[in-house]
């Protein structure tokens, strides 16, 4: 199914992506950055974030200190936070 009709994306394109990813993608702008285009309406942004939230598992939902995807989501609240600033 297509998620994102501005780049063509499919359901497919951001589960492969955020499994082949290095550092797993947490949100819309960093799978956008994998699959190498940018957000342009932006209205594909939830359906992405709840496909990502999907492809990880219980680990999108709350990360221990211990889990080496914690540090992708301090840089995602850090980037979230200066861009509110």
């Amino acid at each position: 199914m297509i998620v994102c009709s501005c780049n063509v994306l499919s359901d497919h394109d951001v589960r492969n992506a955020v499994v082949a990813a290095g550092e797993l993608p947490r949100n819309a702008k960093q799978i956008y950055g994998c699959l190498g285009c940018s957000a342009e309406c932006g209205r594909c942004a939830r359906t992405i974030k709840t496909i990502i939230d999907e492809a990880l598992g219980p680990c999108a939902k709350a990360c221990c200190s211990g889990c080496p995807h914690t540090a992708a989501n301090d840089e995602s609240a850090h980037d979230f936070a200066l861009a509110a600033y």
